[in-house]
């Protein structure tokens, strides 16, 4: 299957699951209407079809205006457009705006409101602070520490409204309620994590694309199962909106993510978490990007090998080859590991493999919340 074939294949049928979900909840529940369902349907196509064509605009402004960047897992090093990861924030503020709208006008709540603009609120902050890095260029930009630095303020919106819930289920320590404690220190430090940590595990064509859609899509299935109506529809609008993207940064990519892309996504899987209580399966779908966070921490503080890329290194035929005698990046262990069952890894290689990865963890978590719930 290619993957046009894929992405059409996807997008039609997570709608048509929604819809059929929803259908299901009207024969039990008498509450939902047939044209809600339709409402659903277009809002998630309108989130697919406004990315497609706004990213395919900005390939073409971008290479007009030179903000391009170099393949680095290329042997020839093509130039590619850069900082895509705009048009996906813009799409999804564009479709939160539709969804408030329709809750205002349409069904007539306020319900959940103050939400949604917060989420706005944050995809647009982290959008900018990322935009900006990609703007002044690549090791040219912003230093680590300014950018740990100014993705505090991603957090703001969320603390604002004392988003989440206080009480928590901790493993060994039980039911904890934290309290003011939760909005003012719990809340902002999952949300620069989460932003930081999503900017880790990035370099690859289709790599950053790929790893969202495979959480939100798995958000949005875990907000149907426990009945977040709004939490899934918002996770899946952000799911449509990944998949149209993906097609343009799939390999040979068109154009690349950015950091506009990296630190949106990071900071809305924090915001789907907590608002959504979904703390723990994020965490969970999290386990990639702890093990990066941990071998980041063995390049910088242990070895003391200095800014380490995950890069690989390109032969003349695009196979890649490890670029440091030790593992230092998730990409270097799939690289280490792919060459231990074939002669020849390539780029596709990689990202497939941590893709699979990624898609074992979600599996696992919706396995482990039927079990949970049963």
């Amino acid at each position: 299957m290619t993957l046009l074939q894929f992405s059409i294949l996807a997008l039609f049928t997570t709608p048509l699951f929604v819809a059929s979900y929803f259908e299901a909840c009207f024969i039990e529940n008498l509450v939902a209407e047939i044209d809600e369902v339709v409402l659903v349907t277009v809002i998630l196509l309108l989130s697919f079809f406004s990315t497609f064509f706004l990213t395919k605009r900005w390939i073409r402004s971008a290479e007009d205006a030179k903000l391009l960047g170099k393949d680095m897992n290329k042997y020839e090093k093509p130039l590619v457009s850069r900082s895509g990861g705009i048009a996906v924030a813009l799409v999804i503020c564009f479709s939160l705006l539709i969804y408030i709208f329709l809750k205002t006008f349409y069904w007539k709540t306020t319900t959940h409101l103050v939400e949604a603009f917060a989420i706005s609120a944050t995809v647009l902050l982290a959008g900018f602070i990322g935009f900006t890095d990609d703007i002044l260029g690549w090791k040219q930009g912003l230093t680590q520490s300014q950018k740990f630095l100014l993705t505090i303020p991603i957090a703001l919106p969320l603390m604002v409204i004392n988003a989440g819930h206080s009480v928590m289920e901790l493993p060994l320590f039980g039911r904890i309620d934290f309290g003011l404690v939760y909005p003012l220190l719990v809340v902002p430090v999952g949300v620069i994590g989460a932003t930081n940590g999503f900017n880790l595990l990035a370099g690859y064509n289709g790599l950053e694309a790929g790893m969202g859609f495979i959480i939100f899509t798995t958000f949005g299935i875990t907000g149907l199962i426990v009945e977040k109506y709004w939490i899934s529809l918002i996770a899946l609008i952000v799911s449509a909106s990944l998949l149209a993207f993906l097609y343009f940064n799939w390999y040979p990519a068109k154009v690349f993510p950015g950091n506009s892309f990296t630190y949106s996504i990071g900071a809305l899987i924090a915001t789907i978490a907590i608002l959504g209580d979904m703390e723990r399966l994020a965490v969970w779908l999290f386990l990639l990007y702890f093990v990066e966070g941990l071998l980041y921490f063995r390049a910088r503080v242990i070895d003391k090998a200095g800014d380490v890329q995950a890069f690989a290194k390109p032969n003349k035929d695009n196979s890649l080859e490890m670029p440091y005698k030790k593992i230092y990046d998730t990409t270097h262990f799939a690289v280490w590991f792919l060459k231990k069952v074939k002669e020849k890894v390539y780029e596709k290689d990689i990202v497939r493999f941590l893709l699979f990865v990624q898609f074992l963890f979600a599996l696992s978590g919706l396995v482990l919340l039927f079990i949970i719930l049963s």
